[in-house]
């Protein structure tokens, strides 16, 4: 169905894609791994027409094609369902799946027929959407399934799925499990993004594997353990998928005193000690971000108290509490962590101005030096310091992030789902920066919908249901999955 032959594609100081093979199937699932920066959404980009290569062929159905802009791809039968989603927020569902291509008489819609189709396409595959939702009113799971309807009306051959489960809840992750089959079986040919390794072990075929721009491997299904994946994205054996690592835990640094926010944040009460990592997890809607939110000053406290070391904090805003040495690693870095279109520098500089500037003036010499320090402590993959946020890889991004938080010498650092979209090697760096941390006596709050990620990391955990705390665990040997769980739902889980 699709061969990709010898693709090369370079930017400014980068040489993104080396001579990559790639092909594909009817009815199969691919898998394309890689860590960040490996030329994974390169190759997607390549595929659909955004960028084009310097070298190689593209063949589809043994048909030779060029794609100088997205719509040639679409025409062939490619939709690409990246993870920032192609809607129209103020359109209906159906509107936005028909968009350039809707039933119409002499230019007025008929839009009994185009709800009516919409609503076929969402009963195909099993999603529960009315055609006329304004697309800002659904879930991020529900804007997937528009997405896929999208490339389902357009009679798509070739489905690209970008990170497709990474703000999913768990049931979500099962319902796009089986669309996923159901496309399959339709004899759709589907690439498979996914830094989460087991969900490409259960929907994968094959997989093939990518560092640094290359092709480096291909793997069958019986061949795809998570210990060879990892071992081939990174280059490396790595023996454990989180930092071992034994803490000493000191006095109370802060203390969060019945916090509350409308509905959303009832009471909640935490404290976090000198070197301690905190986790604080619970489903989506649990009010965990809204919380991390309330100590960064970003949503305004309607009762209760902020202390750091015994003194008591006015987190009315968030430029108070970096001044008080609070500062939040944000859920999403895209929106709220960076400015995309400013440069990595600049985006550095921004919460430090008042150690780089003076009188007005920034010193850009100061501020460069400082930020070269922190892309070698952290190996930040960049072409240079006026390389914009955007043309980074997720993990390099949040990288960015961190360097700027690093510079600022906070006192309590919350990361709020700080390796979401990240692969497993960047996951283990960041993982070993946040033990770094700790070890220097910071207070660490971390958020994380990942139970892995909280059993493996913390030394205490916090679970959140509907807006308050429900359970506060030591972290240890009888601790499970299954107890933060059926605390998290409020109800008793059988494992079977």
């Amino acid at each position: 169905m699709l061969r990709m032959k010898s693709i090369h594609k370079r930017f400014p100081g980068v040489h993104a894609l080396k001579g990559v093979d790639f092909d594909l199937n009817s009815g199969e699932c691919v898998a394309l791994l890689g860590e960040n920066g490996a030329g994974k959404s390169t190759i997607i980009k390549v595929l659909g027409g955004a960028i084009q290569p310097e070298e190689g062929i593209i063949q589809i159905d043994g048909k030779e094609r060029r794609f100088s802009e997205p719509l040639e791809s679409l025409e062939a039968g490619i939709a690409i369902i990246y993870q920032e989603f192609n809607l129209v927020p103020s359109l209906s569902a159906a509107e936005n799946i028909f968009l350039g291509i809707e039933p119409s008489d002499f230019g007025w819609v008929r839009e009994a027929e185009q709800n009516r189709r919409a609503m076929e396409t969402f009963q195909r595959i099993g999603a529960e959407i009315q055609p006329a939702t304004s697309c800002e009113k659904l879930t991020v799971a529900q804007k997937q399934l528009v997405e896929i309807s999208k490339a389902l009306v357009r009679d798509a051959k070739i489905l690209v799925m970008d990170e497709p489960s990474a703000a999913l809840t768990e049931k979500e992750v099962n319902q796009l499990y089986r669309v996923v089959e159901d496309l399959k079986r339709k004899g759709i040919g589907i690439i498979y993004v996914s830094h989460r390794l087991e969900e490409v072990q259960r929907l994968a075929d094959r997989a093939v594997v990518m560092r640094d721009g290359e092709r480096v491997a291909e793997l069958t299904r019986k061949t795809m353990s998570k210990g060879k994946i990892i071992e081939l994205m990174v280059g490396r054996s790595m023996a454990s998928e989180f930092p071992v690592h034994i803490r000493k835990v000191g006095k109370v640094r802060l203390r969060a005193k019945k916090l509350k926010c409308g509905q959303r944040v009832k009471g909640v009460s935490l404290e976090i000690r000198a070197g301690e990592i905190l986790a604080l997890t619970g489903l989506v809607g649990a009010g965990r971000t809204e919380t991390a939110r309330l100590l960064f000053g970003a949503d305004s406290l309607e009762e209760g108290e902020v202390e750091l070391d015994g003194r008591k904090l006015d987190l009315c805003n968030p430029r108070k509490a970096i001044r008080s040495g609070i500062c939040l690693l944000s859920e999403d870095r895209k929106e709220q962590g960076l400015i995309l279109g400013l440069s990595v520098q600049e985006n550095f500089g921004l919460p430090n101005l008042d150690r780089f500037s003076r009188s007005g003036w920034v010193n850009h010499k100061g501020e460069r030096e400082s930020f070269h320090g922190f892309v070698d402590k952290l190996q930040i993959k960049i072409s240079n310091s006026s390389q914009l946020a955007s043309q980074l890889s997720g993990g390099n991004q949040q990288k960015i992030v961190l360097a700027k938080w690093l510079e600022r010498n906070a006192e309590i650092l919350i990361f709020d789902e700080p390796t979401r979209g990240i692969d497993v090697g960047a996951k283990f760096e960041i993982y070993q920066w946040i033990n770094q941390l700790a070890d220097q006596g910071k207070g660490i709050l971390m958020i994380s919908s990942e139970l892995p990620e909280v059993l493996g990391m913390s030394d205490r955990i916090l679970v959140m249901k509907d807006g308050k705390v429900v359970g506060d665990v030591q972290n240890g040997s009888g601790t499970t999955q299954e107890k933060l769980m059926e605390m998290a739902i409020g109800e008793k889980i059988s494992i079977s």
